[in-house]
């Protein structure tokens, strides 16, 4: 009798070659023991609901969902979670017999590396840069952590209006113009939320906003981090941090919901990523 084939999971997104999913979850998988089959696949915005509908009738067990699907991802789903309801964007598909269940593990797993980090949230006054969604994904988790006020700077100031409404039930939400960031004072957590280096964007911020004890954290890994974090070096954060952290935490958030076990010792996945991530 041949031996039954490990349950199926993937990651979608455009592009996805260079996903860095398929390698985490393989390590998470050997950490618990746990046998799994775990590809990247790449889907056009356009593709998306087709191709969960039809991985969900060829049997996947699970998914993560990139850039730039995540939104509708959360309209292709039958069920969401409180996270991915609030943050109107999904990471993570549960698979359910009707259909998928939408979660959003990115606050989560920004909290967790945070913590690492040996950042207290609790009382903490926090400057997020940027009003999308990925801005989105981790505010509620952030206000579950503690923070005291979160002010959010946008370039577009009605879509930090609209971030502050939207989630005003998490907490103090308090928006702000780029060119207001001056008169704001200093943080002790700056998050940079933006695509402004993927774009080519220059990020033009007052050094004054970063606090004597403050940490500056890129919620992007690699070359699209560089722009902030050398920003932040020069205006004297004495923590810097990319966000492959967060990555890896986000993804062991994921694999517990699908196992019922959370991977042991992400510390140990991250340092071996910090080899090969670009």
């Amino acid at each position: 009798m041949s031996e039954s084939r490990p349950p199926r999971f993937a990651v979608f997104g455009q592009p996805i070659a260079h996903s860095l999913s398929p390698r985490i979850h393989a390590l998470f998988g050997a950490q618990c023991r746990i046998a799994l089959d775990y590809r990247a696949i790449e889907l056009s915005p356009a593709d998306l609901a087709a191709g969960l509908a039809r991985f969900h009738a060829e049997g996947l067990a699970g998914a993560n969902v990139t850039l730039p699907l995540k939104e509708l991802a959360a309209q292709a789903c039958i069920e969401l979670t409180p996270a991915a309801r609030l943050s109107g964007a999904v990471n993570t598909l549960i698979r359910r017999a009707e259909g998928w269940c939408g979660d959003n593990t990115d606050g989560a797993g920004l909290v967790a590396d945070l913590g690492r980090l040996g950042l207290r949230l609790a009382g903490a006054r926090v400057l997020m840069l940027g009003a999308g969604g990925a801005a989105r994904g981790v505010v509620p988790a952030l206000f579950d952590a503690g923070v005291a006020e979160l002010v959010v700077a946008n370039r577009s100031a009605e879509r930090a209006l609209a971030l502050a409404a939207d989630l005003a039930c998490c907490g103090p939400i308090n928006p702000c113009r780029w060119d207001e960031l001056a008169s704001r004072g200093a943080f002790g957590l700056i998050l940079n939320a933006t695509s402004a280096a993927r774009s080519g964007a220059a990020l033009v911020l007052p050094p004054s906003a970063v606090g004597t004890a403050g940490t500056a954290y890129d919620l992007s890994y690699g070359a699209a981090a560089e722009p902030f974090l050398a920003w932040a070096r020069a205006a004297g954060a004495s923590t810097l941090a990319d966000g492959l952290g967060m990555l890896v935490e986000q993804a062991a958030e994921a694999f517990q919901r699908w196992h019922g076990l959370r991977p042991p010792d992400t510390a140990a996945v991250l340092a071996q990523l910090r080899e090969v991530a670009p």
